[in-house]
């Protein structure tokens, strides 16, 4: 789990460990394909909670909410951590079953985005809520303000938004947002709450169009299409330019589209279009004409089989905007932007952009700048720091790193004087002028050792003092921020042995997807030694997921290729002396798991004394 990055006032007092006794009973508002994932989720995390729908025919008036709750089961992927989980979930209507809000102590609206739907939902069950219940909403974009307007004041006082991404079992960020009214410690307690028992990344946002992943989510969506408009980029060759060469997802920009569903991206972005009236980039708040026909004809994405893609014959084919029909997908990339695309270091890459003088050069070059244009134009209107809206693409969305990041990795003040020229010669997609704090001369970046950019304080702000933060000593950091302190007792290219002072010796791996290699094996071996010798314990637990994805097979195949079954008998009795050391060592051995735990790794937890598991692990 990771640690939130806002910079909220003082927390309440209360305990982490209070969060799941305070927050016992749950129910959910709206059985759609969202409110019953998060009703699914809440199950996961054992809270037995109430889903709620509209009442079905005479006779059987929980049968849509029956429906949704049977339906989780054919969601892919599965909402369920186990099938299990649906013991917790019990359906309701809302003209039987009101009364049943009273013993909730969290009440999660995710109905229609529909502002009189949710008023009129809000009326209803107002009364019926206990005096201790906490009422949150879940829209995506309508403002929480807007909605608080059907509550009694002191409900208000216990009303905010918590945003999911879809789906909520696997997106990591939790958006927090809160309602003028909205007393701290219900947001403290909220947030304690979805960290811990959810394992959610939660962000506090303010109340504005499209919080702060969407609205730059969305952005970059819609800045890619624009310019690949421009510059005459299909589809298929924009997606090879903008996945994992940018640090993006694979399923890059119109391959995103098709998951989400291009009916569902137009709803975001004409909701978008229409609340901001003051964005200097609200014109370009519109789809391609072309994705609009996709829509009018009902090729919908992934749910309809067809939208920007498409299956034929075995084949994936792909909607080309200039032969107005499909054609097969092309693989051809230019081949110095494959090799700029596999350059890891950003100032390197760069620099390889701006010396090619190419179409699909400049159609990353453009994309760049109008992200980091919009971000730093907006930034002090929809967050409170920089690291929250790198956190919020990154948790949301699936980047690598957030624009801010990559902008300060390239280099801050050679990007804000390239921006300001761009912006004189009329090159960005708005002439809204950079924030003052952009050209300070002295700025670096805006992430340091001191925590980073507020547009608001006008100073450099640390992470939250919120008490469920102290069991995160390794949060998600950004760009610029320090290691924890760690001392190190060995390290070799394949392992490495530390602690930070509390006499836990933890060991992790250094091997590709951490697969056990021969000197993995000897690692494990050396660092039982030394924590018997001088420490209370050993964790094996590795920085990112995944645990361990097995043996490194091509040392074993090279062994058997050659003939050498000696020596795969030799790495078969290291494993096994390996594994058995963790099990009789004189000091308690714990293995943390996070992702794959295959083969090998799969053995390693076995053999130690206790396994702690984040819910997403895939052992076997």
């Amino acid at each position: 789990m990771n640690a939130s990055t806002q910079s909220a006032p003082s927390p309440s007092a209360q305990a982490p460990l209070d969060y799941r006794r305070r927050i016992r009973r749950a129910a959910v508002l709206g059985a759609g394909v969202m409110g019953a994932q998060i009703a699914a989720h809440l199950a996961n995390a054992g809270i037995p909670v109430w889903l709620y729908e509209l009442p079905g025919p005479q006779g059987d008036k929980n049968a849509l909410a029956d429906r949704a709750l049977a339906g989780l089961a054919r969601l892919k992927p599965s909402p369920l951590a186990l099938d299990s989980a649906t013991a917790l979930i019990r359906t309701a209507n809302y003209e039987e079953h009101l009364g049943f809000l009273r013993d909730c102590d969290l009440v999660i609206e995710a109905i229609g985005e529909r502002l009189d739907w949710k008023h009129d939902l809000y009326r209803k069950v107002a009364p019926r809520l206990g005096e201790h219940s906490l009422l949150a909403t879940n829209t995506s974009g309508i403002s929480i303000r807007a909605l608080g307007e059907a509550l009694p004041e002191g409900l208000r006082r216990r009303f905010c938004g918590v945003h999911f991404f879809n789906p909520p079992r696997y997106m990591h960020l939790l958006e927090l947002i809160p309602h003028p009214d909205t007393r701290l410690g219900v947001l403290d307690l909220l947030e304690g709450f979805l960290t811990t028992v959810l394992g959610k990344g939660v962000i506090r946002a303010r109340d504005t169009a499209g919080f702060i992943g969407n609205r730059i989510g969305v952005f970059s969506i819609l800045s890619v299409m624009h310019h690949a408009q421009r510059h005459g980029l299909a589809p298929d060759l924009v997606d090879r330019l903008t996945g994992p060469g940018i640090g993006r997802p694979k399923s890059a920009t119109f391959r995103t589209a098709d998951v989400v569903g291009l009916d569902t991206l137009a709803h975001v972005v004409e909701n978008l279009a229409q609340t901001l009236s003051g964005d200097p980039w609200q014109r370009h708040f519109r789809l391609p004409e072309w994705m609009q026909g996709l829509i009018e004809r009902g090729a919908l994405g992934q749910k309809t089989r067809a939208g920007v893609y498409r299956k034929e014959g075995g084949e994936i084919h792909v909607f080309d905007p200039q032969q107005v029909g499909y054609r097969r997908v092309r693989r051809a990339l230019d081949a110095r932007l494959r090799e700029i695309l596999l350059m890891r270091d950003p100032a390197e890459k760069y620099d390889a952009l701006l010396g090619y003088d190419h179409p699909q050069a400049r159609f990353l070059l453009d994309c760049f700048f109008d992200l980091f244009h919009y971000c730093a134009y907006h930034l002090g209107a929809i967050a409170e720091t920089a690291r929250d809206l790198d956190l919020a693409l990154r948790w949301g969305y699936g980047w690598r790193q957030g624009p801010f990041e990559t902008w300060q990795a390239i280099g801050w003040r050679r990007i804000a004087g390239a921006l300001d020229e761009r912006l004189a010669r009329g090159e960005q997609m708005a002439a809204a002028p950079l924030p003052g704090w952009v050209l300070a001369p002295d700025r670096e970046g805006v992430h340091d050792g001191q925590g980073s950019w507020s547009p608001a304080e006008g100073r450099q702000v640390p992470r939250s003092s919120h008490p469920v933060y102290g069991r995160q000593p390794f949060p998600d950091r950004v760009l610029g921020e320090p290691e924890p302190a760690t001392e190190t007792v060995f390290e070799t290219d394949a392992v490495r042995l530390w602690h930070s002072g509390d006499g836990i010796a933890v060991l992790g791996f250094r091997t590709k997807m951490h697969t056990v290699t021969d000197a993995v094996l000897d690692g494990i071996l050396r660092a039982i030694e030394e924590a018997e010798r001088g420490f209370k314990a050993l964790v094996l637990w590795q920085r990112e997921p995944p645990f361990c994805a097995g043996a490194n097979l091509a040392e074993v195949l090279g062994a058997l290729e050659a003939g050498r079954m000696d020596r795969v008998a030799a790495v078969v009795a290291r494993f096994q002396q390996a594994s058995m050391a963790l099990k009789h060592a004189m000091v308690p051995t714990v293995a943390a798991v996070q992702g794959l735990a295959l083969g090998g790794g799969c053995e390693f937890l076995m053999h130690c004394d206790r396994v702690v598991a984040a819910l997403e692990t895939y052992t076997g």
